[in-house]
């Protein structure tokens, strides 16, 4: 039986961006807050000498573990689904500071049209241009209302970059200089220069310089160590969670962090959420933690499979296209489609071995407010990356397809092209399809006999299309590189589910209506107003900028709480 707790003015679910960022502006202004982590308790200790590609990029410590719980996955509603076992690809953190602390660090802003993709893309091409079974809809809210809190998130976070130059408005400049503009990124910039494009330094937040937030917390200079996407910096210089918000909220005396503690149901009655339901996983011990205020701020598809168990908002239906808990499954791809291509070089060396998450060449130029779709078949566009993350000796050996997988010719060829090699890519937003969504499996449970999510989820015509041109544009690059040797990424026929999952979105959408919705622009949920569901299953399409837009909008989220605690207020956004 469940011990029920003492009432607290707010308990939040996860600790990464998402609920962090609440957890510490909740706590300055004096409420009490309960943060319920999964995960185990880590800080940047926990890191220190943990310079492991084994252990991290290819056993996925960082990873949640698929013996409590896991996904089933099919690709259409016509078939079975089946448990996903492997951890390739799987980005849904466990510890403190989830997926926010093994991420890369690029911190993109979004273009204006990702706020208003329907409503713009009828404005410039006619209704006509809309698939009849893509799900596109506004976000009900603009960049222009937005733009101050990514400035906040920036500032939180220290960001280091350069202003794109087709790029939104900004209301003042990066906190932090880019990094260091290495001889791979000065041969990006100058190809991509040549092409006509406005190539920029990737905003990151592998720091450039030592840098104190406005909260009093110190990140430290990224020192180029390669070890920063799927690890915990160990030198405190990434801005995660771990070393911002999560301390910020520790220091006031108002915060009380509960790790390994797994979140069940949020428990609410008469349109009002009572508390949140959890199991210490280290006794099995069931608690009631009531509150005035719960948050939802973990991954996408436990938010999403949290609402469903919860009966919160109605299940979507994808032959009828009504109800908002599940609707614009996107982004579950291996890779985000949009299209790559790899150049090998006879008489250029690089230094491969040093890189960050986040180091590297960037260009918007292709994206969707600044690249003209009206001759072209599909909706919006993408950004182009050249990433230098750090080749482990593990995770990385790019040869020509030519060369052999095994004997004396691949190990030559790998010592050749292991620092003559380099890559470039597209990355788009996938949008919402009708028969792309999650909902309860009806015969596989989890460790707790909770159903788990079900993903049904396949790659559309217009992704294809879109990874086509990406595949085009990412060819002509490379060779405008000087590359001797150029091979392209081919285009995926169908999600390939048995091999893993990618950075999904969608499941508990934003938006101005409660019918196509579940939440409002402060991802407050529509039924139930003293709950917030914060991340990427807030967004109604998925975006490549994608960490900078979770954190500006839980900033907009910890606004509107303060709102309802201190004045009692209510929905904070009408209804269309």
């Amino acid at each position: 039986m469940a011990k029920k707790l003492d009432k607290v003015d707010v308990v939040v679910v996860g600790t990464g961006w998402a609920s962090g960022i609440p957890a510490a502006e909740l706590t300055k202004a004096g409420y009490k807050v309960v943060a319920l982590e999964r995960g185990k308790d880590r800080d940047v200790t926990d890191y220190i000498g943990a310079k492991d590609a084994l252990r991290y990029d290819k056993r996925h410590e960082m990873m949640e573990d698929h013996i409590v719980q896991t996904i089933t996955a099919r690709n259409s509603a016509d078939q079975e689904a089946f448990p996903l076992r492997t951890q390739e690809e799987n980005f849904e953190g466990n510890n403190v500071g989830g997926s926010s602390s093994h991420w890369s660090g690029v911190t993109h802003r979004p273009t204006e049209f990702d706020f208003e993709a329907r409503s713009k893309t009828i404005e410039k091409h006619g209704e006509g241009k809309i698939p009849k079974d893509m799900n596109l809809q506004d976000w009900g809210i603009t960049y222009d209302e937005m733009e101050k809190y990514y400035d906040q998130f920036e500032k939180m976070a220290g960001t280091s970059g350069e202003e794109d130059p087709v790029g939104v408005k900004r209301s003042s400049p990066y906190p932090t200089p880019p990094m260091k503009e290495t001889p791979p990124i000065t041969l990006f910039k100058k190809a991509a220069k040549n092409l006509g494009y406005h190539p920029f330094q990737i905003p990151s937040a592998n720091l450039s310089e030592r840098y104190e937030n406005p909260d009093g917390e110190t990140i430290n200079q990224c020192q180029y160590c390669s070890f920063c996407m799927m690890y915990g910096c160990d030198f405190g210089a990434k801005s995660d969670p771990v070393v911002t918000v999560i301390p910020t909220a520790q220091k006031t005396g108002n915060f009380d962090l509960r790790t390994e503690s797994y979140a069940r149901r949020v428990i609410h009655e008469n349109g009002k959420a009572t508390g949140v339901l959890y199991v210490d996983t280290r006794t099995g011990q069931e608690y009631i933690q009531p509150a005035d205020i719960i948050v939802l701020g973990a991954y996408t598809l436990s938010n999403t499979k949290l609402m469903l168990l919860s009966e919160i908002g109605k299940p979507y239906d994808p032959k009828t296209r009504t109800g908002v808990i599940g609707k614009n499954a996107a982004g579950f791809e291996l890779s985000t489609p949009g299209g790559s291509a790899r150049g090998y070089f006879e008489d250029k060396k690089f230094n491969l071995a040093m890189g960050a998450g986040a180091l590297g060449g960037t260009f918007s130029d292709l994206d969707s407010d600044n690249l003209d779709t009206s001759d072209l078949d599909f909706i919006g566009g993408g950004i182009v990356e050249l990433r230098l993350r750090g080749e482990d000796p593990i995770g990385y050996n790019n040869v020509p397809s030519d060369v052999p997988s095994w004997g004396k010719e691949f190990k030559e060829k790998s010592l050749h092209y292991s620092n003559r090699n380099l890559g470039v890519g597209f990355s788009p937003s996938t949008y919402g399809w009708r028969t792309n969504y999650m909902d309860l499996d009806p015969t596989y449970k989890d460790s707790f006999n909770d159903p788990l999510l079900r993903v049904t989820y396949d790659i559309s015509e217009q992704d294809k299309k879109t990874t086509e041109f990406g595949i085009k544009k990412m060819k002509e690059l490379m060779e405008e590189m000087g590359a001797d040797i150029v091979e392209t990424s081919s285009v995926a026929e169908t999600w390939g589910h048995k091999h893993g999952y990618g950075e999904a979105a969608g499941g508990v959408i934003m938006g101005e209506d409660p019918e196509t919705s579940a939440v409002n622009n402060y991802c407050q949920s529509w039924e139930v107003d003293n709950l917030f569901v914060i991340g990427a299953s807030a967004l109604p399409h998925k975006i490549p900028q994608q960490t900078a837009t979770i954190g500006a909008f839980a900033y907009r989220a910890a606004e509107g709480m303060k709102e309802i605690l201190e004045n009692g207020a209510k929905l904070l956004v009408d209804a269309k």
